[in-house]
């Protein structure tokens, strides 16, 4: 491994720094990370919502893989929001031809909200093409009953829904809890073999934009250091734990998550 670790975003920009290409650049930052992004979607937003966006072309986004790989090599990958079926399926088949792993898949698919954020042919492509490339997907809970195509209201539900996404295809599945109900955000870790839990106490703060970014970008970068997944995963929890606990309170709306505030409790 070359002594910097490298990982790779291909994602949508956030014009508001909060989520998307920016949020990964910012924790691959904070954890010694060298950052890189393939941009695969450009959004006007802020923290009231997403005014617009534009979506590149699958060429653009095919050529900035291409570029970063054959110069600069990249020790891990995420992807974020894919946008469209053209995309996703692009994006996959650079995932192949420079064999680019580990891979933290994050299926920015519904909204903290529950706004369905991806047409069917989308989840269709996502399913086929990305998933099994996946040497970890992110979903949070929503995302999970999507992609499972089940309702899930209880412990045992998620673990189904975790090996659901195992038999289609993803090396491990991690189902995140910040949206159940209860003083702890509780995480499910599945590698096919045995069930894990990741659990950190909630903050009452509207300031969470851009944590399901921060927390699979984490992964990513850990993972680009050399660290094993379970590892990876602590640290990623740790980190966004901090993110949400000392938010930055910008913005009118949901504001973004504080991404120094892990480096700030190491020095202490």
């Amino acid at each position: 491994m070359n002594q910097i670790a490298r990982a790779l975003t291909i994602a949508g920009s956030d014009s508001s720094g909060g989520a998307g290409i920016q949020a990964d650049l910012k924790t691959f930052q904070e954890l010694h990370v060298f950052g890189m992004s393939a941009i695969t979607a450009i959004t006007a937003q802020n923290t009231l919502g997403v005014q617009d966006v534009l979506e590149l072309n699958p060429d653009i986004v095919a050529k900035q893989i291409d570029s970063i790989v054959t110069d600069l090599g990249v020790d891990a990958v995420k992807t974020g929001m894919l946008a469209s079926p053209e995309i996703i399926e692009t994006v996959a088949a650079k995932i192949n031809e420079h064999h680019l792993a580990p891979f933290v898949v994050d299926p920015v698919m519904v909204s903290t909200s529950g706004h369905l954020l991806l047409t069917g042919d989308a989840r269709t492509s996502f399913k086929k093409w990305l998933l099994p490339l996946a040497t970890v997907i992110t979903p949070n809970l929503h995302e999970a009953e999507y992609l499972a195509d089940m309702k899930i209201t209880n412990w045992e539900e998620r673990k189904q829904a975790a090996q659901i996404l195992i038999d289609e295809g993803a090396q491990a599945v991690i189902i995140k809890g910040g949206h159940d109900v209860g003083e702890k955000a509780v995480d499910l870790f599945y590698d096919g073999s045995n069930f894990q839990s990741f659990s950190a106490p909630k903050t009452d703060t509207k300031n969470t934009h851009g944590t399901g970014c921060t927390f699979s970008a984490a992964i990513a970068a850990q993972l680009a250091k050399g660290d094993s997944l379970p590892d990876a995963i602590a640290k990623a929890k740790a980190f966004v734990t901090a993110a949400i606990s000392h938010p930055l309170s910008l913005g009118k709306g949901n504001g973004p998550t504080n991404h120094w505030a892990y480096r700030q409790e190491e020095k202490k």
